[in-house]
């Protein structure tokens, strides 16, 4: 079972994870799309082929994101049925209504973007770019709303032969829980539209080539860069970690490594978890803080995962990296994303290679902290799979062996490897070809 279960997750967390780097890139560009296609229907010729240049973009990550998005769903019914036998009348309702609601409405519409550029009015244009952002952000919200249940469930009732069924759909979608972690997702998928954006108007500043379109893509990353990374921060970080505090404390203290419980608890800045000795080794620390974000009071008591018993420990290690890599990294943007405006504000943006080439550097970077983010999520709230109601090695599906497993998962990489290359090559390809180059209406 151990084998099973760990060849299932991998299988899952390598999929998922490389699956979400498309719905990364097309929830952080659909409102530049929107807002470009508006100032083109305002006279603005300019922006029309920047419209067209990212709408290209955005199709090539929806593409994408759609054929490595299949094979997940074909996984709850493979290596994790019993976790779908027991909770599918619940998590199938919002995602059912992602396909049908969120992801048709966001493809109809982008192909009007892509093909109906001459063929529908300028209004009907105009819309279908604003569909294209709602089609995209409500799918991710409904997806988001499926996995806050599994970190709140609400809205169930336990059936007499131990099935969780649907009580209430409109609390499953009004879960508290799924709201600031929808946010803070909203937050990060377009602080990584401000990376891609302003990086890529940062190489064609420094090569010297469509500069006018770069600086205004420059211009525009930055600024989106410095409010969402703040946003990131307060309120939606805040207030995701306040609904850990509340439902998840024991993945709240692997987040920051604290294993004894302790009033006027110290936030820990670096440090290695050591979970043999129970000890945080080489930290930094500042004191009382971690009380205070937590509780709002410098002397609270937080629970350390010493009051927890053992197996019900997340993987302390990788939680609590992953959480600081994101926090870091979140650190980074605000300080690049207000340099970038202050740089703008003085009149030496454009003309800071130094600063440029940062930006340039960046863009890789946003989706690292939102993996790392979804790694906190999902492995911190381990060894549950619903959280205190099924955990996740009673959800897989005893009739698949753990080498086919294995051996779909090798197929997986080989394919998600050429699809990879795929989408580069085909992103770079735009890229040199360029905003200039775009047909208008």
């Amino acid at each position: 079972m151990t084998d099973l279960l760990l060849a299932d997750r991998v299988q899952f967390a390598f999929t998922v994870m490389f699956h979400y780097l498309f719905p990364i890139g097309t929830m952080g560009l659909a409102p530049f799309i929107a807002w470009y296609t508006w100032r083109a229907s305002r006279g603005d010729s300019d922006a029309a082929k920047i419209a067209t240049f990212w709408t290209k973009i955005f199709a090539v990550n929806f593409a994408i994101g759609v054929v490595t998005g299949i094979p997940m769903e074909f996984q709850f019914g493979t290596n994790w049925a019993a976790f779908s036998a027991k909770a599918g009348s619940v998590i199938g309702q919002p995602l059912a209504m992602e396909g049908l609601f969120a992801f048709f409405l966001e493809s109809i519409f982008l192909g009007i973007l892509l093909y109906g550029r001459t063929s529908v009015s300028s209004r009907l244009y105009t819309l279908s770019a604003v569909m294209v952002w709602l089609g995209s952000w409500l799918s991710g919200f409904f997806i988001v709303a499926t996995d806050a249940w599994m970190q709140h469930p609400v809205g169930y009732r336990i059936a007499s032969d131990g099935r969780i069924e649907l009580s209430s759909l409109w609390l499953v979608l009004t879960n508290a829980y799924a709201w600031w972690q929808y946010a803070h997702v909203l937050a990060g998928a377009m602080i990584a539209g401000g990376a891609i954006v302003a990086g890529i108007g940062a190489y064609y500043v420094l090569s010297r080539r469509d500069e006018t379109y770069g600086k205004r893509f420059v211009r525009a990353g930055v600024m989106t860069l410095a409010v969402f990374s703040m946003i990131a921060i307060f309120p939606t970080g805040d207030r995701n970690s306040a609904d850990v505090t509340a439902y998840q404390p024991i993945k709240l203290a692997a987040m920051e490594g604290l294993f004894e419980s302790t009033d006027g608890a110290p936030l820990a800045i670096i440090g290695m978890p050591d979970t043999q000795h129970r000890m945080l080794i080489d930290p930094v620390f500042v004191p009382n803080v971690l009380s205070f974000l937590a509780y709002g009071n410098f002397t609270a008591n937080v629970r350390g995962l010493t009051a927890y018993a053992t197996e019900l420990w997340p993987p302390v290690e990788l939680t609590y990296y992953a959480y600081h890599v994101m926090v870091g990294l979140g650190t980074i943007f605000v300080g690049t994303g207000f340099l970038g405006v202050a740089l703008l504000w003085w009149k030496r943006l454009y003309s800071q290679r130094a600063m440029l080439w940062l930006l340039l550097l960046l863009m890789p970077f946003p989706y690292i902290a939102n993996e790392a983010g979804w790694v906190v999520t999902e492995v911190g709230r381990q060894p549950w799979i619903i959280y205190g109601l099924m955990k996740t090695a009673q959800g897989t599906s005893t009739t698949v062996a753990a080498g086919e497993t294995l051996f779909t998962l090798i197929g997986f990489m080989g394919m998600y490897f050429l699809l990879g290359l795929l989408f580069v090559l085909l992103v770079l390809r735009e890229i040199s070809i360029g905003p200039s180059h775009e047909v208008t209406r």
